[in-house]
C-alpha cells in the first residue's frame, strides 16, 4: 500500500521499553477488536486500527509496517493516514456509537462534571471527526 508522503515516515519508537510493551499491548488489542467489529457492526473498525497504527508507529516499526501494508487490514485505515480521508460509513459508525455509548455513560454516571467533561469530549471528538475529508470510494 502507498503512503504517500506521511506513510512511510514512522514516527520515533518510545526511549522507555515499558512505553512500548504497554504500546505494544493496547496496540494489539486494538488489532484484535478493529478485527472483531469486522464481523460485528456494532463495534467501529477503523478506529480501533487507527489507534493500533498509532501505539505501534511509537512502540514497533516492524508492527506499523505490518498493520498498514496489511492486504486485509491496511485498506480499513490506509485513506486516513494518505491523507485522503475517512469513508463516510467510518464517521457514522464512529459518531454513533461514541454518542451512544457515552449516552449510556452519562446516565450510569450521577456525578455532574463527569457528565459534563463526557459531553464536551464528545462534542469535540465529533467535531474533529466532521472535519476529515471524506474518502469516497
Amino acid at each position: 500500500m502507498a503512503h504517500g508522503s506521511s506513510g512511510d515516515s514512522t514516527p520515533r519508537t518510545s526511549r522507555s521499553r515499558f512505553v512500548r510493551y504497554l504500546l505494544q499491548g493496547i496496540g494489539w488489542l486494538s488489532v484484535a477488536l478493529g478485527v472483531i467489529g469486522i464481523f460485528l457492526p456494532v463495534l467501529p473498525t477503523t478506529p480501533f486500527l487507527l489507534l493500533a497504527a498509532a501505539c505501534f508507529a511509537r512502540s514497533s516499526p516492524r508492527f506499523y509496517h505490518w498493520l498498514v501494508d496489511h492486504p486485509r487490514l491496511g485498506p480499513w485505515i490506509g485513506g486516513y493516514l494518505n491523507g485522503e480521508g475517512i469513508p463516510l460509513k467510518g464517521k457514522v459508525y464512529a459518531i454513533g456509537l461514541m454518542w451512544i455509548s457515552i449516552g449510556v455513560s452519562c446516565w450510569l454516571v450521577p456525578m455532574v462534571w463527569a457528565r459534563v467533561f463526557m459531553g464536551v469530549s464528545a462534542v469535540l471528538v465529533t467535531v474533529y471527526i466532521l472535519r476529515q475529508k471524506t474518502l469516497r470510494r
